[in-house]
């Protein structure tokens, strides 16, 4: 039934669909008898049933724990379209595989149809700043930049360099009196038109970074929400401000739970959204791309912040 699932590239490919399968057999982890086939068909392993027992699936017969096989249709906003249970092996994959192809795909949609729910504001930063923040990057001493994931054995956030998930270049920005400038256009600029658009009053901005995506390199950084770690659960809107927006090709922001439209503030310009948006940039497949990345939140998110401290792991 897998094997027919993983076949299926035209469908399971991570653009039109992706296929989750959630194994709670010990024996399929460890002789790695079903296999990750990227891009479109990834594995979940869950021997303490922890994923089944959230979805309703395990129960007791003859004093043992049994596991129902279900597979779960959900679209792009992760809401569940179809159930279909796993009645018989040898038909199933094609049940599953009938469902999707009745979907109508985000490509097929009209683009006025899937906007996301994001702010798009010009003149945040005024050109010269936009070069001189360039220039910054280009004297500073630039780092491979990491995810934040959850260490699943303790909890902790750390953060881990994967270029099969993101590849992209930082410098921190640690002159105080450019900060300040940053945080005067911020405040004048952005943080009004943030209030009035999404009611939401920033008051505290997390990290001055300049980020460098490059074409040599493919640089991008895959779908991912920026909160879900403990260490990052107080993070609110993410700010993304183009520091040279005519200068490179692809290197777009997607949010693929509303469709494959492409998003791009000019230079100088900034695109603010919630930080549980599922989101990505799109590699760069020619120039150069930098951009300014801050995470904003506030006052009640700071006291969660302080409160989390505890699960930051000394490397992040």
């Amino acid at each position: 039934m897998l094997e027919a699932i993983k076949a299926e590239t035209r469908i399971f490919n991570d653009d039109f669909a992706s296929f989750f399968a959630v194994s709670c057999d010990t024996r399929d982890e460890k002789e790695r008898r079903i296999e990750h086939r990227l891009p479109g068909f990834h594995v979940i392993w869950d021997p303490d049933t922890k994923v089944a027992d959230l979805f309703g699936l395990t129960g007791q017969k003859d004093g043992r724990k049994i596991i129902q096989r279900v597979s779960y249709v959900l679209d792009c906003n992760l809401r569940v379209l179809f159930v279909l249970r796993v009645n018989d092996l040898r038909t199933h994959a094609r049940e599953v595989i009938n469902a999707l192809s009745a979907l109508t795909p985000h490509s097929e949609m009209r683009a006025e149809d899937s906007l996301a729910p994001i702010l798009i504001l010009p003149r945040v930063f005024e050109p010269d700043f936009c070069k001189m923040l360039v220039g910054l990057y280009e004297k500073g001493k630039s780092h491979d930049s990491g995810t934040t994931l959850s260490d699943p054995k303790t909890g902790m956030t750390i953060v881990s360099v994967d270029h099969s998930v993101k590849k992209r270049r930082d410098v921190t920005i640690s002159n105080e009196t450019v900060r300040q400038q940053i945080n005067a256009r911020l405040s004048r600029r952005l943080v009004p038109e943030v209030r009035k658009v999404f009611q939401f009053h920033a008051t505290r901005i997390e990290r001055y970074i300049v980020a460098r995506y490059d074409a040599k390199d493919g640089g991008f950084f895959r779908q991912h929400r920026d909160n879900l770690t403990k260490g990052t659960a107080y993070r609110r809107f993410a700010v993304t401000i183009n520091l040279n927006a005519e200068d490179y090709e692809g290197g777009d922001l997607c949010f693929a739970e509303y469709g494959r439209r492409p998003y791009r503030a000019p230079t100088g310009g900034a695109a603010v959204f919630s930080c549980s948006l599922l989101h990505e940039a799109m590699p760069v497949t020619q120039g150069t791309r930098y951009v300014f990345l801050p995470f904003l939140y506030d006052e009640a998110a700071a006291a969660m912040r302080e409160q989390n401290l505890k699960f930051m792991a000394k490397t992040a």
